[in-house]
């Protein structure tokens, strides 16, 4: 599915990868570690959409709307998700899942699993591309935003199944098209919670039966 998804979107990775290296000649792909399945170290693949050497004007800070660290073309990519499609190779080379809890760098990790019970039981699976968490709670950065999506990160890990990623790829896809026209590039990071005025006429009416479908996923177990 992965080597597909890479086929069906190479050339807008063609074009975003070529508008990133005109805007600043920088490199193209941006490369960080992230903590994977059973704690193992790898490395996450992003289109670079900061200024070159960017953690070093704001290491550990979180990417707001309007940080001056963005570029032009980085916001455009941001925007559509488009600078998360490398993580297809991620995918492709058994590193990440379509859907999962989102990797963590390990300094994070390290810091997170010391005051927070059960953080390192999320790397029971691997990581995803898209997750449960960002699909139920907003993007935050606190320690109190870590706990809130842990809590989703373990409800997904004890009930991963085929449908569940069916219901959180559908989701995660119909919110994507809602807010944004059409386009069907999945918000990794930065995903506002689902709600009534989000959705509506058939794609709530879809959202309702999965959610309803999701409620049958907790009597079976």
């Amino acid at each position: 599915i992965a080597g597909f998804g890479l086929a069906v979107t190479s050339p807008i990775l063609a074009l975003a990868a070529l508008a990133t290296k005109l805007e600043d000649r920088g490199p193209v792909l941006y490369r960080q570690t992230r903590v994977g399945k059973d704690g193992r170290d790898f490395e996450v693949l992003k289109l670079r959409s900061m200024v070159v050497g960017a953690e070093s004007k704001g290491a550990g800070l979180a990417v707001n709307v309007g940080d001056a660290r963005i570029t032009r073309v980085g916001r455009l990519l941001r925007r559509t998700s488009i600078d998360e499609l490398p993580q297809l190779f991620n995918v492709l080379r058994g590193d990440m899942s379509f859907v999962g809890p989102r990797p963590e760098r390990p300094e994070f990790v390290e810091q997170l699993s010391k005051s927070l019970p059960y953080y390192r039981s999320r790397h029971a699976v691997k990581p995803g591309i898209t997750g449960w968490a960002q699909l139920c709670y907003p993007y935050g950065s606190s320690e109190k935003d870590a706990l809130e999506k842990l809590q989703y990160d373990l409800y997904y890990v004890k009930n991963r199944s085929l449908l569940f990623d069916h219901l959180t790829l559908s989701l995660a896809a119909s919110k994507r098209r809602s807010s944004h026209g059409g386009l069907l590039f999945l918000d990794l990071d930065n995903f506002k919670p689902l709600n009534d005025t989000d959705l509506a006429g058939e794609d709530a009416a879809k959202m309702q039966k999965l959610l309803d479908a999701i409620d049958m996923l907790d009597d079976v177990q």
